[in-house]
């Protein structure tokens, strides 16, 4: 396995595996044995990297969300996991209700809902401190004051770690940054959005958030991780949910456009090459570019994740990866 920092404050930074493990679907989808697995298999590979939500999986049963937090703290507990594990998890788009969801009835992001959703993620997960914490989706109802003191305060009480942020127009995600220095507070530090190496179009609404004002990191969100060395990107949906390994599905929305077909033809030259799959070049692009990205992917089987931690260890050549990226 292979490491990288996040964060800046001595006291909080992590070193975490480039490779990101995602946990959306165990305990709901994905059932418990599997899900042990999986994660006891990561960990024996050296991956210390996990990452939730208090929100994950509301949809499967019309509920709330937490079953995967909930069985993060059952696997903790039962293989004596401490903090050598870094896990992370998001608050904002719990749904206030079962049967409702973040678009129509979200949690928010509000000062009183950031200290109590924090809370009970502590309590799911079993731990003192969350390692890292993100807002997950945007609160326009909030002033953006009032999330950063929110989550500020926890950080300087130590039951938060490093903060971080998901879906956010990049303006915002500035904007907050720049409330938080201003008052020599913590901020944003680990941006987490989908990014694959595929690239969706930035004029239609995204899959997630049908405003086409969040989702997917364009253009704008990379160039502001070129200017402040300091953030990271946790690229979820890296493999865009099997997009590259089954090329008779369809495109997911966005990403059908005259700029994929040449795309997807240089990583499959690419993957004929190297004798690797074509999810491993996708990965292994992403952990050894000139940008902190961190890919973010999940795994319901041991199959998915032996081929994902395969990818650490691809070394892409710079002619290669040249080709990749000048493909359009």
């Amino acid at each position: 396995m292979k490491y990288r920092t996040i964060g800046s404050d001595p006291k909080n930074r992590r070193e975490v595996s480039v490779l990101a493990l995602g946990a959306m679907l165990f305990g709901s989808r994905t059932d418990e044995k599997t899900s042990f697995d999986v994660l006891d298999r990561y960990v024996e590979a050296g991956g210390n990297f996990i990452d939730t939500s208090d929100n994950y999986a509301f949809w499967i049963d019309g509920g709330q969300g937490g079953q995967s937090e909930e069985l993060l703290g059952r696997w903790r507990k039962s293989r004596g996991i401490g903090d050598e594990i870094v896990i992370a998890t998001k608050l904002g788009a719990r749904p206030l209700a079962p049967g409702t969801s973040y678009v129509d009835n979200p949690e928010g992001l509000s000062a009183k809902v950031i200290r109590e959703s924090a809370e009970r993620s502590r309590e799911r997960l079993g731990v003192e401190k969350l390692d890292l914490l993100y807002a997950h989706i945007e609160d326009h109802t909030v002033p953006l004051r009032e999330t950063v003191e929110g989550f500020a305060e926890l950080v300087a009480e130590g039951t938060v770690g490093l903060l971080g942020v998901s879906n956010h127009a990049v303006w915002r995600v500035e904007r907050a940054r720049a409330l938080a220095a201003a008052a020599g507070l913590p901020g944003y530090e680990v941006l987490q959005y989908e990014h694959s190496y595929l690239r969706p179009r930035t004029d239609v609404p995204g899959e997630i958030f049908p405003d086409g004002s969040l989702g997917a990191a364009g253009p704008h969100l990379l160039g502001y991780l070129r200017a402040e060395p300091g953030l990271t990107l946790v690229a979820y949906s890296p493999l865009l949910k099997g997009t590259y390994a089954h090329p008779d599905r369809p495109l997911l929305p966005g990403y059908d456009h005259p700029g994929t077909p040449p795309r997807l033809a240089a990583l499959r030259e690419v993957a004929r090459e190297t004798g690797a799959t074509v999810n491993q070049v996708v990965l292994a692009w992403q952990i050894g570019g000139e940008l902190p990205v961190v890919p973010l992917a999940g795994a319901s089987s041991m199959a998915q994740l032996e081929e994902n931690l395969a990818a650490v260890d691809l070394e892409l050549t710079a002619e290669q990866r040249a080709r990749l990226d000048g493909a359009h």
